[in-house]
Parts: structure tokens; sequence; C-alpha cells
């Protein structure tokens, strides 16, 4: 089974970047896309020509705001959108698809803003995800896909002297939250496979910084303990083009 995760910065934007025929190339079963931008029925009007998935997506209430999608192969048993808390849920930031034996949880992590003015809030969406994530691990292994927005070490950006409590996703308070993630037994699956392995998978659009690879490693693939032993390859493709973010993702036996 072959999972893709993508930031797209925008469905409708990204539409017009040969977007029908990037994901014909990048021939997932489930692929896992953040930063819709848009609403419900514009997500579906933007994929409609896309086959051979089936389409869900939650959406935020602010119109061309965050939001996330799952576009899957295989039908799940049911799906389950938002985390239960009214001040993260209108965000329309994670949307999670239950298989018989695993949940695939797809998030939008809330940036921490200019300035670092939504870092307290930050803080406590990690806390919330924290316990929303341990609670599906409590019933049946997890993998967690998404822009996380934070890069967890400095193999993972490339100022980390610069940036380090100065710049959004770069702050020991959101190491420190990303850490717990890990901690809770989810393992960063291409930093296991890739211990040493410098890679990107987002780039400002400012001063040639992807073309200069000044990037920062910010979107993940996370699998319980208990599925690790599973995945046969975790990866990052910095070739695919059309958004800010590259896609990433993992081979499993599933």
């Amino acid at each position: 089974m072959k999972i893709i995760s993508w930031n797209v910065n925008g469905i409708r934007s990204v539409q017009g970047k040969g977007f029908g025929e990037t994901l014909a190339q990048l021939d997932a079963d489930c692929i896992l896309l953040q930063e819709t931008k848009a609403q419900d029925d514009q997500v579906e009007k933007a994929l409609e020509n896309i086959d051979h998935y089936h389409i869900y997506s939650n959406s935020a209430e602010r119109k061309g705001y965050s939001g996330v999608a799952i576009l899957t192969r295989r039908e799940p048993l049911r799906i389950i959108r938002d985390i239960g808390i009214a001040e993260h849920d209108m965000e329309g930031r994670v949307i999670v698809a239950e298989y018989e034996k695993f949940y695939l949880l797809n998030v939008y992590v809330p940036n921490s803003g200019d300035q670092l003015v939504r870092l307290d809030y930050r803080q406590t969406w990690d806390l919330e995800l924290l316990a929303y994530m341990q609670q599906l691990q409590s019933q049946k292994p997890l993998i967690a896909c998404g822009d996380f927005n934070v890069a967890h070490q400095a193999i993972d950006i490339a100022r980390p002297k610069a940036n380090y409590n100065k710049s959004a996703g770069y702050t020991q308070a959101e190491i420190d939250g990303f850490s717990r993630f890990v901690d809770a037994g989810l393992v960063d699956s291409f930093r296991h496979f890739h211990p040493e392995t410098v890679a990107y998978s987002w780039w400002s659009y400012r001063a040639n910084a992807r073309e200069k690879n000044i990037g920062w490693r910010i979107d993940y693939v996370l699998t319980s303990n208990s599925l690790i032993g599973q995945v046969n390859d975790a990866f990052i493709l910095p070739d695919i083009t059309g958004s800010d973010h590259c896609p990433v993702g993992i081979s499993i036996a599933l």
C-alpha cells in the first residue's frame, strides 16, 4: 500500500499545474491533501475528473482557508472529521479514515504565525492532537500524515541557528510538541529509514529557496511502533512541483 501526503497550497491552484497527471504519476493507494483552501463542494468539483478514488474532505468554516482531503482506492469503514473540540474543528484540519487494521489520519497543523502570534494556541493544539491520536492508537494502530508545521531536528532545516526560537516551525515549544508524538509511540518513518539524510519538503517562495534547496522538512508520515516493521520504504519527492511543499510518503504491507 502506497500512502502519499501533500500540502497542495490550494486545490484549485494546483489544478492548473498538471495535478491530474501528477496523481497518475504518483500512483498511490491513498493520497492525503492539506491546505485545500476550499469548501467541500469546491474540493469535489476540483477532483471530479480524478478516477478510481473515493474522495472525502473536511473544510474550514472560513472560506479559502486550511482544509484537508483524503483520496483512497480502498473504501474505508468510516470517515471521522475533526477531533471533537470546537475551537479547533472550525478550521477543518483533521480527517481520519478507519480501515479494518488501522486508522489513517490526515492533519494540517496550525502555523504559529508571524511574530509567533499563535504559538500559545499551537501548544494547546499539539497537546489536544496528541490526546486524540492516543485515543485512536488505543483502539488500533495509527498512521498519521500531514503538514505538522515543525522541523523536528537541526537536520530538518537548512538554517537552524538563524531560525531557532525566532521563526514559526522551529521554536523549542513546537519541537517539544512533536517530540511528545514520538514519545507516545509514533515513529517518524522517513527519519527511521534515512537517519542522516538531509531532505526537505517545504521551501519559501522567496529568494529562489527551492532552487538553492534552502528548505524545511515539516511534512511527515508517522506510524505506530507496531506498524514500522511493515513499512518497506519512506520517501520525499522534491521533484514533484505545483506547491511550495512536495509530497512525502511510505510504502507499507497492509
